[in-house]
């Protein structure tokens, strides 16, 4: 009997890093700087969530897609998200053939591997949750008809946070299902001038790192990745203190919060740092990956009171708040897994 593909073993922690070491170092000869977007984007294919930017245009969140799509030999498209958009224009739809008197069904762009929303608060409600069912449910119902979209698939979406005319606040919902949410700033005096230099001559020619296939197995062995029940337990104490901060004794910011974060919030914290523990070489979760990326899991679903917006208090100083009052447990899992 053959072997199947999705039968072999996943690969090994280090063989796991050598080959997103080697994707990432594709992706850098044309992307300089922004090394923890680039570090999210990669954790967010291995959990297989969705991420979302906030960053102001020009630091290269377009590009990053493109050449992450490049790099994988995934298919990529763009969709620049506008008030007149409908859902159709996303997920296709059925088209009257006068001669045959029949209907055919056109699918819409969502159908690719990697989905770039560029300024997805531009689009209305109707927009938001035809593009709600694809990220949850990975699939697209047109008529009577379901069409599954092909995998991997990730959605990177885009906000600018600088403008507010004709755009739509996200529902809480759609945010939600985003894995992961980082906000990016303006690169670095050095990283600024690499990137000014690079546009003086042709970019390099992309290669494929990895295949289609070697990432479903890269997403295999991340689900293997061993996650303490401690760790469990650190991540929901950090989601707990968000709902109810007085009982860390942060009353504080207790004015300042409406709502704290989800249920999901703590699920994509455990799911990303089993991502990035991967990504690090590691088939075991530390109490560090869950701290790098608490606030990238937490800051999209704390809803904050009008006190804390005219206070001009946000969600990194809650977190922050947060990360210090809840104790880190204390474990020695590299002694536990080399045992």
């Amino acid at each position: 009997m053959v072997k199947q593909a999705n039968d072999a073993p996943p690969p090994s922690p280090e063989e796991a890093k050598e080959r997103l070491e080697q994707t990432l170092f594709e992706i850098k000869r044309v992307i300089a700087g922004q090394d923890a977007m680039l570090e999210r984007v990669l954790v967010c294919l291995l959990a297989q969530g969705h991420l979302l930017i906030e960053g102001v245009p020009g630091l290269a969140k377009t590009l990053t897609i493109k050449t992450a799509a490049g790099v994988l030999g995934g298919t990529f498209a763009r969709i620049q998200f506008t008030p007149d958009l409908v859902p159709s224009d996303l997920v296709g739809t059925r088209i009257y053939r006068a001669g045959e008197g029949t209907f055919d069904t056109e699918l819409g762009p969502v159908f690719c591997n990697f989905l770039l929303a560029d300024e997805i608060n531009r689009a209305p409600a109707k927009v938001q949750s035809a593009l709600l069912e694809v990220m949850q449910e990975r699939q697209v119902t047109i008529g009577h008809d379901t069409h599954r979209v092909p995998e991997p698939f990730l959605v990177m979406a885009t906000q600018n946070p600088i403008e507010s005319e004709g755009t739509y606040p996200l529902p809480e919902a759609q945010i939600d299902r985003f894995l992961l949410k980082i906000v990016i700033g303006y690169p670095a005096h050095d990283e600024e001038l690499t990137i000014v230099q690079r546009q003086l001559v042709p970019h390099p020619e992309l290669r494929q790192a990895l295949t289609l296939d070697e990432l479903k197995e890269l997403q295999r062995a991340a689900i293997g990745v061993y996650v303490d029940p401690a760790l469990i337990s650190y991540a929901v104490e950090l989601a707990t203190a968000t709902r109810s901060p007085a009982r860390y004794g942060l009353m504080g910011i207790t004015d300042y919060i409406a709502y704290g974060a989800s249920p999901r919030g703590p699920i994509s914290v455990i799911q990303a740092a089993r991502g990035l523990a991967l990504l690090r070489g590691r088939d075991y979760v530390l109490a560090e990956d869950v701290q790098a990326l608490a606030r990238d899991a937490f800051r999209h679903r704390i809803v904050l009171t009008y006190q804390a917006l005219a206070e001009e208090v946000d969600a990194e100083k809650i977190l922050d708040a947060v990360l210090g009052a809840v104790p880190v447990p204390q474990l020695d899992l590299a002694r536990t897994s080399a045992a």
